[in-house]
Protein backbone atom coordinates (compact mmCIF):
# COMPACT_ATOMS: atom_id res chain seq x y z
CA UNK A 1 0.00 0.00 0.00
CA UNK A 2 1.31 3.71 -0.36
CA UNK A 3 1.64 5.64 2.72
CA UNK A 4 -1.19 8.17 1.32
CA UNK A 5 -3.87 5.19 1.44
CA UNK A 6 -2.14 3.50 4.84
CA UNK A 7 -2.09 7.18 6.31
CA UNK A 8 -5.71 7.09 5.57
CA UNK A 9 -6.79 3.50 7.21
CA UNK A 10 -5.01 4.81 10.22
CA UNK A 11 -6.94 7.92 10.82
CA UNK A 12 -10.46 5.85 9.46
CA UNK A 13 -9.68 3.54 12.23
CA UNK A 14 -8.96 5.82 15.00
CA UNK A 15 -12.12 7.51 14.50
CA UNK A 16 -14.25 4.70 14.64
CA UNK A 17 -12.72 3.67 17.59
CA UNK A 18 -13.63 6.87 19.11
CA UNK A 19 -16.81 7.15 18.03
CA UNK A 20 -17.39 3.57 19.58
CA UNK A 21 -16.02 4.37 22.39
CA UNK A 22 -18.03 7.50 23.02
CA UNK A 23 -21.51 5.58 21.75
CA UNK A 24 -20.45 2.79 24.54
CA UNK A 25 -20.41 5.31 27.43
CA UNK A 26 -23.11 7.27 26.15
CA UNK A 27 -24.92 4.16 25.87
CA UNK A 28 -23.61 2.83 29.15
CA UNK A 29 -24.86 5.93 31.32
CA UNK A 30 -28.48 5.91 29.55
CA UNK A 31 -29.04 2.19 30.73
CA UNK A 32 -28.01 3.23 33.56
CA UNK A 33 -29.73 6.28 34.24
CA UNK A 34 -33.30 4.71 35.57
CA UNK A 35 -31.35 2.46 38.31
CA UNK A 36 -29.88 4.91 39.47
CA UNK A 37 -32.63 7.44 39.68
CA UNK A 38 -34.99 4.67 41.30
CA UNK A 39 -32.50 5.06 44.28
CA UNK A 40 -33.60 9.04 44.78
CA UNK A 41 -36.48 9.06 47.12
CA UNK A 42 -40.47 9.54 45.75
CA UNK A 43 -42.35 12.68 46.30
CA UNK A 44 -44.83 11.07 48.79
CA UNK A 45 -41.63 9.70 50.76
CA UNK A 46 -40.63 13.44 50.59
CA UNK A 47 -43.61 14.56 51.64
CA UNK A 48 -43.19 11.87 54.61
CA UNK A 49 -39.92 13.18 55.37
CA UNK A 50 -40.68 16.29 57.02
CA UNK A 51 -43.81 17.41 59.74
CA UNK A 52 -45.05 21.12 60.27
CA UNK A 53 -46.08 21.34 63.72
CA UNK A 54 -48.31 24.91 64.83
CA UNK A 55 -46.67 25.56 68.20
CA UNK A 56 -48.45 29.13 68.72
CA UNK A 57 -51.35 27.36 70.79
CA UNK A 58 -49.60 24.97 72.79
CA UNK A 59 -49.01 26.47 76.23
CA UNK A 60 -46.05 26.32 78.70
CA UNK A 61 -46.07 23.20 80.56
CA UNK A 62 -48.12 21.45 78.09
CA UNK A 63 -47.16 18.67 75.71
CA UNK A 64 -48.26 16.88 72.78
CA UNK A 65 -47.30 13.85 70.55
CA UNK A 66 -47.14 14.52 66.47
CA UNK A 67 -46.57 11.39 64.05
CA UNK A 68 -42.90 11.66 62.42
CA UNK A 69 -42.07 8.77 59.86
CA UNK A 70 -44.66 6.47 61.48
CA UNK A 71 -42.92 7.52 64.94
CA UNK A 72 -44.32 9.47 68.24
CA UNK A 73 -42.38 12.65 68.65
CA UNK A 74 -42.68 14.30 71.77
CA UNK A 75 -42.92 18.46 72.17
CA UNK A 76 -43.03 19.85 75.46
CA UNK A 77 -43.03 23.29 75.83
CA UNK A 78 -41.31 23.73 78.73
CA UNK A 79 -41.79 25.69 82.20
CA UNK A 80 -38.80 27.93 83.69
CA UNK A 81 -38.70 24.99 86.41
CA UNK A 82 -38.38 22.35 84.05
CA UNK A 83 -35.74 24.45 82.24
CA UNK A 84 -33.84 24.93 85.43
CA UNK A 85 -33.99 21.22 86.42
CA UNK A 86 -32.71 19.94 83.65
CA UNK A 87 -30.17 22.19 83.02
CA UNK A 88 -28.83 22.21 87.06
CA UNK A 89 -28.89 18.23 85.95
CA UNK A 90 -25.79 18.63 83.36
CA UNK A 91 -23.53 17.08 85.72
CA UNK A 92 -25.35 14.58 87.23
CA UNK A 93 -24.35 11.04 86.63
CA UNK A 94 -25.86 9.30 83.72
CA UNK A 95 -26.06 6.48 81.74
CA UNK A 96 -25.29 8.69 78.30
CA UNK A 97 -24.15 12.01 79.30
CA UNK A 98 -25.18 14.82 77.28
CA UNK A 99 -25.74 18.74 78.38
CA UNK A 100 -29.36 20.17 78.35
CA UNK A 101 -28.39 22.64 75.78
CA UNK A 102 -27.05 19.97 73.20
CA UNK A 103 -30.65 18.38 73.32
CA UNK A 104 -32.51 21.94 72.47
CA UNK A 105 -32.11 24.76 69.87
CA UNK A 106 -34.33 26.51 72.53
CA UNK A 107 -34.49 25.98 75.94
CA UNK A 108 -38.28 26.42 76.39
CA UNK A 109 -39.06 23.41 73.29
CA UNK A 110 -38.56 19.91 74.29
CA UNK A 111 -38.37 17.35 70.79
CA UNK A 112 -37.81 13.93 71.48
CA UNK A 113 -38.83 10.70 69.43
CA UNK A 114 -41.28 9.20 71.82
CA UNK A 115 -39.73 5.91 71.29
CA UNK A 116 -37.89 4.09 74.49
CA UNK A 117 -34.57 3.31 73.46
CA UNK A 118 -34.29 0.16 75.45
CA UNK A 119 -37.54 -1.71 73.40
CA UNK A 120 -39.23 0.44 71.86
CA UNK A 121 -42.07 1.40 73.87
CA UNK A 122 -43.81 4.81 74.15
CA UNK A 123 -43.12 6.63 77.40
CA UNK A 124 -45.81 8.22 79.49
CA UNK A 125 -46.42 11.85 79.16
CA UNK A 126 -43.97 14.03 81.48
CA UNK A 127 -44.16 14.49 84.63
CA UNK A 128 -44.67 10.54 84.88
CA UNK A 129 -40.95 9.56 86.29
CA UNK A 130 -39.05 9.89 88.78
CA UNK A 131 -37.21 13.05 87.39
CA UNK A 132 -39.93 15.02 86.42
CA UNK A 133 -39.83 13.79 82.76
CA UNK A 134 -41.11 10.52 81.26
CA UNK A 135 -41.72 7.37 82.41
CA UNK A 136 -41.25 3.96 80.25
CA UNK A 137 -44.30 1.91 81.26
CA UNK A 138 -42.94 -1.14 79.75
CA UNK A 139 -40.18 -1.49 82.10
CA UNK A 140 -39.76 1.38 84.26
CA UNK A 141 -36.83 3.57 82.72
CA UNK A 142 -37.16 6.96 83.72
CA UNK A 143 -35.94 9.90 81.81
CA UNK A 144 -36.01 13.36 82.72
CA UNK A 145 -37.30 16.62 81.21
CA UNK A 146 -34.75 16.67 78.76
CA UNK A 147 -35.24 13.08 77.49
CA UNK A 148 -32.18 11.60 79.26
CA UNK A 149 -31.94 8.02 80.52
CA UNK A 150 -31.22 8.70 84.58
CA UNK A 151 -32.97 5.13 85.74
CA UNK A 152 -33.52 1.98 84.85
CA UNK A 153 -32.96 -0.36 81.36
CA UNK A 154 -32.97 1.78 78.50
CA UNK A 155 -29.52 2.32 77.25
CA UNK A 156 -29.80 5.64 75.65
CA UNK A 157 -31.48 8.81 75.80
CA UNK A 158 -34.61 9.49 74.16
CA UNK A 159 -33.55 10.51 70.76
CA UNK A 160 -33.84 14.09 69.50
CA UNK A 161 -35.25 14.09 65.60
CA UNK A 162 -33.48 17.32 63.37
CA UNK A 163 -36.13 19.88 63.78
CA UNK A 164 -35.84 23.46 63.54
CA UNK A 165 -38.24 26.46 63.82
CA UNK A 166 -39.65 28.10 60.30
CA UNK A 167 -40.89 31.01 62.75
CA UNK A 168 -41.57 31.94 66.11
CA UNK A 169 -44.52 29.48 65.57
CA UNK A 170 -43.70 26.62 63.23
CA UNK A 171 -41.51 23.84 63.88
CA UNK A 172 -40.36 21.64 61.38
CA UNK A 173 -39.40 17.96 62.52
CA UNK A 174 -36.98 16.18 59.81
CA UNK A 175 -35.19 17.45 57.04
CA UNK A 176 -36.27 16.58 52.97
CA UNK A 177 -32.83 15.34 50.89
CA UNK A 178 -33.95 15.17 47.08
Amino acid sequence: MEPMVIQQEENRRDFLILATSAMGVAGTAAACWPFIRSWSPSADVLAQATTEVDIKSIEEGQMITVPWQGKPVFILHRTAAQIKAAQSDDSAQMTEPEKDSARTHKPEWLVVVALCSHLGCVPQPVGTGDYGGFLCPCHGSHYDTSGRIRKGPAPKNLPVPHYEFKDAQTLVIGKAVA
